[in-house]
């Protein structure tokens, strides 16, 4: 089942689910339990999200292309909750960046309030998996040497265009990135170097992860520049197609 957020044709923000991307149905915002159909007239973010935790060089190829040794634990950062978009949403490209990378990514979906949660119990914290582009001001991230001003630009979380329940294993997923129909990032989730479900044991060691808050788990190597113009498709096996313009 995928749950996402739309503009209906009655204008109304709804909670919707759908099994094939063709029909939609509108669903308890509790049980997610279907209860009629909709017609969606624009696809939202599918969460709106407390915080964003983010996993920096979590893929052995990213970290091969970027000749660095594996990290021996994961390197987090925050991206702020006004920098989420949804699907067909523009990515803005700031003034003070001369350059801003796309990074594709698989985003977890936290489903409840959790602390200190063992890895072997973590399927028990998760709503479901969508797709995020953490979009990235690469020379500002240079420069300032840390991460926060790169990664927090509004319009700099796209995620969607749905959140995908059901997937038994997160570890086995093709991912994508493809810029103006050119493929420029192709990689396995195979290929994390912290798995989810060790992700979340790590990150809610440190810190509560609240319902609906998200885990951006990494990019494959592939990253590389966008433009204004530029078109950017994330797409993830079994969740969907996360498509956004710069702008």
């Amino acid at each position: 089942m995928k749950i996402g957020r739309a503009f209906t044709t009655d204008g109304p923000v709804v909670r919707f689910v759908t099994r094939d991307g063709k029909e939609f149905f509108r669903c308890d915002p509790e049980t997610f339990e279907p209860l009629g159909p909709l017609q969606i007239t624009r696809l939202l973010p599918p969460v709106l999200p407390g915080k964003i935790v983010a996993v920096g060089l979590n893929y052995r190829d990213h970290a091969e292309e970027l000749g660095l040794e594996l990290p021996k634990e994961p390197i987090l950062f925050m991206k702020p909750a006004a920098s989420v978009i949804g699907p067909l949403d523009d990515i803005i490209y700031p003034p003070q960046s001369k350059r801003v990378d796309y990074e594709a990514e698989l985003a977890v979906v936290i489903s409840k309030d959790c602390k200190d949660v063992k890895a072997s119990d973590a399927r028990d914290f998760i709503l479901g998996y969508t797709c995020l582009n953490d979009v990235t001001a690469r020379d500002l991230q240079v420069t300032d040497g840390q991460w926060t001003r790169a990664k927090s630009f509004d319009t700099f979380a796209p995620i969607g265009p749905w959140i995908a329940t059901g997937i038994d294993d997160p570890h086995c997923l093709g991912i994508t990135a493809s810029l103006n129909g050119e493929q420029k990032q192709s990689s396995s989730t195979a290929n994390l170097i912290f798995s989810v479900f060790e992700l979340i044991e790590f990150i809610s060691g440190i810190m509560t992860l609240n319902a609906l808050d998200v885990i951006a788990t990494g990019t494959p190597s592939g990253i590389g520049p966008m433009n204004p113009g530029d078109t950017i498709e994330i797409a993830i096996e079994e969740i969907g197609m996360l498509k956004n313009k710069v702008r």
